[in-house]
């Protein structure tokens, strides 16, 4: 060894040290974006009766109570597991219990959740708490909620600790998280646009957090605004929720208003109904809003710039997995959806023509399948027609067998359903 030849080894770690904390402060720059000043927060003013009514609409069209009550369990008192592919995230009380909920917290702290994710002790929320859209809801909408939400009768209900896995259950890992893919915004109005899209975007893009479901989601869970929209596989919940661009999927660009109003009130439609998740947004939300929401809602989905899927050559199944699922649609099937698939106009749906039986996975063709299919029950549609479950009754086989025969019977053109498929979406 040359004793007069410098060491290289301490100016690599100086400058990975240097690297490291100018990263660290790159994240801790991006995670503090917008914050408001929580020591100019005033003493929140009395609420009003109209404001807290106004509360509890807004409460409504962002589906809160559907969150944050667990089965059986007091409404917004918490506990509901929300899985995730990271582990299971544990929705928080928001009565105004003082131990346990929000009975502590002031307008500012509540509006900070929303806006930046934040708690009231500072610590990050994780994004199953869908403050990535929450966060273009404005102050006097945030005022309202939690005015509503105060009013409520207060339930001391500790939080279930969550339960994800190392790393994501860190508030570090957190922050990197942050940093890639939240950016705080406000919605501003588009001008040349009308008073219904504009009203409709806050409704979609905020509130009624669409786009949570809606949008495609890489391997760490992130979403990106080029994809906004173009459907995205749900997979805790094994559900894909379609693209509203696609018009081979779930875009309503050719549909008339009143058919996308129907859907989001009654949840059944001339051109379609809806099922899985999305019927328990239409139970719990949707089926509320007012009919001037629901056709801005209307307006700014139908203007969505609808895109159509490159085609793509399908091979036809083996003749022997068609007859066999032929006779099992002949036995189980027929008598409902009618034996060319044409169902029966608000009360079974037609599977000819029906783009949610042509979908590019069979997912949720498996989940309705397997556990039924229910429409949710709503003022207009109180007593809704369902299928029974064939789970039990059918194998793996069976299931592969009639859902391939339903996808290319009758001019429907999709691929081939295997028995793997249906074992990784039950």
């Amino acid at each position: 060894m040359n004793p007069s030849r410098p060491r290289k080894w301490p100016r690599v770690l100086v400058l990975v040290a240097l690297t490291v904390a100018a990263l660290g402060g790159a994240v801790l720059a991006l995670n503090l974006r917008d914050e408001p000043d929580m020591a100019q927060a005033v003493a929140d003013p009395a609420p009003t009766a109209l404001q807290i009514q106004r509360g509890a609409y807004l409460a409504r069209a962002g589906n809160c109570q559907s969150c944050h009550t667990q089965a059986g369990g007091a409404a917004y008192a918490g506990g509901r597991g929300i899985d995730t592919p990271f582990g299971v995230v544990y929705a928080g009380n928001l009565t105004p219990a003082p131990q346990t909920g929000l009975g502590t917290w002031n307008a500012t702290h509540f509006w900070r959740a929303l806006h930046n994710g934040r708690s009231k002790d500072g610590h990050l929320l994780y994004p199953a708490f869908p403050y990535p859209q929450f966060t273009r809801v404005t102050r006097d909408d945030s005022d309202a909620l939690f005015a509503y939400l105060r009013s409520l009768a207060p339930v001391e209900r500790p939080a279930t600790p969550h339960a994800l896995r190392f790393p994501f259950s860190t508030q570090a890992a957190l922050a990197v998280w942050r940093a890639l893919f939240f950016t705080p915004e406000r919605d501003p109005t588009q001008p040349e646009k009308s008073d219904a899209w504009n009203r409709g975007r806050y409704l979609v893009q905020g509130l009624g957090h669409c786009a949570a479901c809606h949008s495609p989601r890489n391997a760490l869970g992130g979403t990106s605004a080029t994809a906004l929209f173009s459907g995205g596989a749900m997979p805790a919940q094994k559900w894909y929720a379609p693209s509203l661009l696609s018009r081979q999927e779930a875009s309503v660009a050719e549909w008339a208003d009143s058919e996308v109003v129907d859907l989001l009130q009654a949840g059944v439609s001339r051109s379609g109904n809806v099922s899985g998740p999305m019927a328990e947004v239409v139970f719990g939300s949707t089926q509320y809003l007012s009919e001037d929401d629901l056709g801005a809602m209307a307006s700014y989905l139908k203007d969505l710039p609808p895109v159509r899927a490159r085609a793509e050559a399908v091979l036809p199944a083996n003749t022997q997995v068609v007859q066999r699922g032929a006779k099992m649609y002949e036995h189980h099937c027929a008598n409902c959806h009618g034996d060319q698939g044409q169902g029966v106009t608000g009360i079974y749906p037609a599977l000819a023509g029906n783009r949610a039986v042509t979908l590019p996975t069979s997912a949720n063709l498996v989940r309705v399948l397997v556990g039924g299919g229910f429409a949710p029950v709503t003022a207009r549609n109180p007593r809704p027609y369902g299928m029974p479950p064939f789970g039990q009754a059918l194998g793996n086989r069976e299931l592969a067998d009639v859902l391939t025969f339903i996808r290319q019977a009758w001019g429907n053109q999709a691929s081939e359903v295997s028995e793997l498929e249906v074992l990784q979406a039950k």
